[in-house]
């Protein structure tokens, strides 16, 4: 109860709650080593099992909300995939272990099948004491709702009802164990006078009839829990079924399960996604190397043809160096036969005027 309390506190007024205001409060680092790393991936297993048999005791670590806010906003990197690891790691290990349970318990089941040339049934005995450690298991749940809610007087009420039947369950144990020695006694001494005397063995009365009755009353068939690995009572009432269901136990390793499960899909799907990027590099790659390559063979054909390009650039300059050549000759001789057109002009006008001035003088 003080635990519960002194969480709810510190989910409500947080973990420095008592400190002096002049105080300085250490910056919250969800890598600390005070931080519970199961807590921070998704939840911390301790939390799971309180006041069941797979109990696992308080958790050395501190719970902090805001140090599981910062984790969960932080990058993906090595600090975090090592959480997840050890995450993984214990979890699986839980799993595994109730998994061997899960296989003992359906030997045992079968075993007692051969034996007994028939389906495994359960006596009234483990009847009583499946009823009593469900009324435990509710009593204890509504005890620790009642914390939550603060109120106190309820879940001290609960618990003491709770101890109640749990002093009920070691009575019905007590009064089974004994049971079950006086039978085995009474057996042994019935079967020494009845091979003293050579007669039948006498019938079982008073304590040892109990007690055999108890052991041999087949009533309803067992089976086991895949979940919890809980033996369970076939067809049995629904509350009990809801009950086994709602079961700190139960409830406990189904959200192991289910993490487990969660974490490697999630991580199949990071797995898929980078071969996808992988690929999309690689298809990259080799689309810049063929294209790399197709520049590389146009830069080779460009240099194989260069020379013929050289050649046929000569061979064009050549011809136009030709052409002009012919062109500045061909206006060459065409100002050259206009001079001469021009001067041979001159010199007969030149006569013409030579004659007319000497007949004018005569």
């Amino acid at each position: 109860m003080v635990e519960t309390a002194r969480a709810l506190l510190d989910e409500l007024m947080g973990r420095n709650r008592n400190l002096d205001p002049s105080v300085k409060v250490k910056k919250v680092n969800w890598d600390d080593p005070e931080f519970c790393q199961y807590y921070l991936v998704k939840f911390c297993p301790h939390d799971l099992f309180v006041n069941t048999r797979a109990d696992l005791g308080q958790c050395p670590k501190l719970h902090d909300d805001e140090a599981k806010r910062l984790y969960e906003n932080a990058r993906p990197g090595a600090r975090k995939r090592q959480y997840e690891d050890d995450f993984l790691r214990f979890c699986n290990n839980m799993i595994n272990e109730v998994d061997r349970k899960i296989q003992k318990g359906k030997q045992r089941l079968l075993l007692m099948n051969k034996g007994e040339g028939g389906p495994v049934y359960v006596s009234k005995f483990q009847e009583q004491l499946n009823n009593l450690n469900a009324r435990i298991k509710k009593l204890l749940n509504e005890a620790e709702e009642a914390g939550h809610r603060g109120d106190v007087d309820q879940a001290q009420g609960l618990m003491t009802l709770c101890e109640q039947l749990k002093e009920e369950k070691e009575a019905l144990l007590s009064q089974h164990d004994s049971g079950q020695s006086q039978a085995v006694q009474s057996s042994a001494n019935s079967t020494t006078s009845s091979i003293a005397s050579d007669g039948p063995p006498p019938a079982p009365t008073g304590t040892a009839s109990w007690a055999a009755d108890l052991n041999t009353t087949q009533e309803k068939q067992m089976e086991v829990c895949e979940v919890c690995g809980a033996f369970l009572i076939v067809g049995d009432a629904q509350q009990r079924i809801e009950d086994h269901l709602t079961g700190k136990q139960h409830l406990g390793y189904s959200k192991l399960r289910k993490a487990v499960e969660e974490m490697h899909e999630q991580r199949k799907k990071e797995r898929e996604s980078e071969e996808r990027r992988r690929e999309e590099e690689r298809k990259a790659k080799y689309e810049n190397g063929m294209d790399r390559r197709r520049d590389r063979e146009r830069d080779r054909d460009r240099d194989r043809r260069r020379p013929e390009i050289d050649d046929r650039r000569r061979r064009e300059f050549s011809r136009e160096f030709e052409r002009r050549d012919r062109d500045r000759d061909r206006h060459r001789d065409v100002d050259r036969r206009d001079r001469d057109r021009d001067r041979m002009r001159r010199d007969r006008d030149t006569r013409r005027r030579s004659r007319s001035r000497s007949h004018s003088h005569r």
